[in-house]
């Protein structure tokens, strides 16, 4: 991967655990990255169950499956840029918090956008 190393997507409690993210789904961040022009900072990824629970996660989380990544956002201007990315390159589920953006490409669930 050009932007992204696969340690970035770690969970927590168990180290090298971004191997088991989804393979479209870090292209597709990639391509959400080269359109963004700015770094993405991973501040959550793949998930195990038990640190799911631990963060407060739904039970059905995509990030349990590893198609599913929070992203840090510093300001207002940052975050039109990563949505701006995601959606030109085709995320269709995306939640909105102060700090963070949810981008997700769980094919179980319906496109939406929420907030936190």
């Amino acid at each position: 991967m050009k932007y992204f190393n696969l340690n970035e997507f770690d969970s927590p409690d168990f180290p090298n655990s971004g191997v088991n993210m989804d393979k479209d789904f870090l292209e597709r961040l990639e391509q959400a990255r080269e359109i963004a022009g700015i770094p993405f900072r991973i501040t959550s990824g793949f998930r195990t169950e038990s640190h799911n629970k631990e963060v407060g996660g739904v039970p059905n989380s995509s990030h349990i499956i590893g198609v599913a990544a929070d992203i840090a956002v510093s300001g207002g201007a940052d975050r039109y840029i990563i949505l701006s990315a995601l959606i030109k390159a085709g995320f269709k589920r995306i939640g909105v918090a102060k700090t963070f953006i949810h981008c997700d490409t769980d094919s179980n669930k319906s496109n939406s956008v929420w907030t936190y």
